[in-house]
């Protein structure tokens, strides 16, 4: 990413109520072309409802979400895929019955798949669903399953990929192998948002990351600094290793 890449998404004073519970409470931040960006903290600070506003589950309360110089807070998800927003879920959501091929040519079709597309069998390959392609999701690991949620997620040719917690039940091996896959997507320019508990996954990954808590954004920067920051120790360990 260059540093003077403008962003492609940002994410201005948004607020998200649940009643009279705050669950982003004036949340800014932005993510440029060819970056990775780490949401983090812990419980309950907004993390994933930040995702949930950005990808059009949720409407925002007050603010402004912007995407490629559109106002977008608000509008559909099925809009902001056309657009180039896409997301994978905590819990993966494949269509069950339908095989793996199936779920794919879904999104593919769903998302205006063109000629330009990354085709079906090399995202197969790609992400180590080659051998189960005709299986029924249902039949898939855990593991599967959030990989397929992220073939489909990249078959509809985001520009906006938005992690929410992809490495969650991933063996070591399978946290390198992933974490080389996300980075190599964003080499390729794709600006992508990760929510994850795992620090050192966050660590290998990301250009910066943004910690939050109580649907605020603490601090802003790599994570290597985050850790030394006071406030950020008090978040994550109630006070106890705060100097």
């Amino acid at each position: 990413m260059s540093p003077d890449a403008a962003p492609i998404l940002e994410v201005s004073g948004v607020v998200k109520r649940f009643g009279g519970f705050h669950a982003l409470d004036g949340l800014s931040f932005h993510v440029s072309p060819g970056e990775i960006l780490g949401l983090v903290g812990p419980n309950g600070s907004g993390k994933t409802t930040a995702i949930n506003v950005i990808s059009g589950l949720y409407a925002p309360d007050a603010g402004s979400v912007s995407f490629a110089q559109t106002q977008v807070g608000g509008m559909a998800s099925h809009k902001l895929v056309h657009l180039g927003i896409n997301r994978t879920f905590q819990v993966p959501k494949p269509f069950m019955s339908l095989t793996v091929k199936q779920n794919v040519e879904v999104a593919r079709t769903y998302g205006g798949a063109t000629d330009k597309s990354p085709p079906m069998a090399d995202l197969l390959e790609e992400y180590r669903l080659a051998d189960v392609a005709n299986r029924p999701a249902s039949d898939l690991t855990n593991a599967q399953q959030k990989m397929l949620d992220l073939v489909r997620a990249l078959a509809t040719q985001p520009k906006l990929l938005l992690l929410d917690e992809l490495a969650a039940g991933l063996n070591p091996t399978e946290l390198d192998w992933i974490a080389g896959r996300i980075k190599a997507l964003a080499q390729g320019g794709l600006a992508i948002i990760v929510v994850e508990h795992l620090m050192g996954f966050i660590e290998q990954i990301t250009d910066r990351v943004i910690v939050m808590n109580a649907g605020k954004e603490i601090f802003e920067g790599t994570l290597a600094v985050a850790v030394k920051v006071p406030q950020v120790i008090e978040v994550f360990l109630g006070g106890e290793h705060a100097a």
